[in-house]
């Protein structure tokens, strides 16, 4: 390994289409300060995510991996990490990058990032995500979180914001959009086997980080590294009145309002009435009735974390 580094080289995997293609234009300038900074490094060229994830499973155990991206790019990778002694730096550069915000990362700021991977890795908690339908039994590794009904519809729109906004206002025009089609379905929510909440919900998220929507801190309480997952749920409100309480939740000052209920635990079971939409890291999925969701402390060897 090389002096004062925790790993031997790094395995560069970037993302080209994160952040509308931002992560790809913005490779040159990351690339020369990997040099300024004198970290050895070679960029793993992959097809897709699918074939990104195979390439990394093979490096060798020394070879930490440096997700450019976004959330979506970092919980792709996480089956190659998880429970495993291989370490993750993080290159924020997707459309939210809200795990990496809650570190103190910023796009484009890449002395702080690139000065972070300098320091030991320190260990973060990671969700496992499973759920069965038509198709089947399956399974995601998560770092962010995940939402159903109103955030995952506000997800399902962020692909058709226009070019001129970014983050948070990507997110603010998705959402105003969303509104229009707010839907409330009831749910049953249990946290460690025990009853939690019943009854008419707009949307329920499942959080080891602190936000999403490029810093909407709907789980304030949140620490991606005390063992603890979060559930967070807005009961029936009216359009008028979601909109006022997402103000409140991107200064993350809801849990106080009587509409929100939040817990944290180590596993959640969340069964709607319906299917609901849904998203894991920003990622949306098919619609979903039943979530089981479980918090597995210290998964991931972060180089990332402040």
């Amino acid at each position: 390994m090389t002096p004062s580094l925790p790993f031997k080289s790094l395995a560069v995997v970037l993302n080209p289409l994160a952040g509308s293609g931002r992560a790809l234009r913005q490779w040159p300038r990351l690339e020369a300060a990997l040099h300024a900074h004198n970290l050895p490094f070679t960029w793993l060229s992959a097809a897709s995510a699918e074939d990104a994830l195979l390439r990394v499973q093979t490096l060798p155990p020394d070879v930490a991996v440096l997700a450019v991206g976004g959330d979506g790019t970092v919980s792709g990778l996480l089956p190659a990490l998880v429970n495993t002694d291989r370490l993750l730096g993080i290159v924020p550069l997707g459309t939210g990058n809200d795990f990496a915000g809650m570190l103190g990362l910023k796009p484009g700021d890449f002395d702080t990032t690139l000065s972070r991977l300098k320091a030991p890795p320190r260990a973060t908690d990671a969700l496992h995500v499973a759920w069965t339908d038509a198709d089947g039994t399956h399974q995601r590794w998560l770092l962010n979180g995940l939402g159903m009904g109103f955030d995952a519809q506000v997800a399902a729109r962020l692909e058709n914001a226009p070019a001129r906004f970014s983050g948070f206002g990507r997110y603010l025009w998705a959402a105003l959009g969303a509104v229009r089609h707010l839907q409330t379905e009831s749910v049953d929510i249990s946290v460690d086997g025990q009853p939690f909440y019943a009854g008419p919900s707009v949307l329920a998220a499942v959080m080891n980080g602190t936000r999403y929507g490029g810093g909407f801190l709907i789980s304030p309480q949140s620490d991606a590294f005390d063992g603890q997952l979060n559930v967070v749920l807005g009961e029936r409100v009216s359009r008028p009145a979601l909109l006022a309480l997402m103000l409140k939740v991107s200064r993350g000052r809801h849990l106080t309002d009587a509409r929100v209920k939040s817990r944290s635990g180590q596993h959640v079971t969340v069964r709607w009435q319906t299917p609901l939409a849904t998203h894991l890291d920003g990622d949306v999925i098919a619609p979903q009735r039943e979530l089981s969701v479980r918090i597995v402390p210290g998964a991931v060897q972060l180089l990332s974390a402040p």
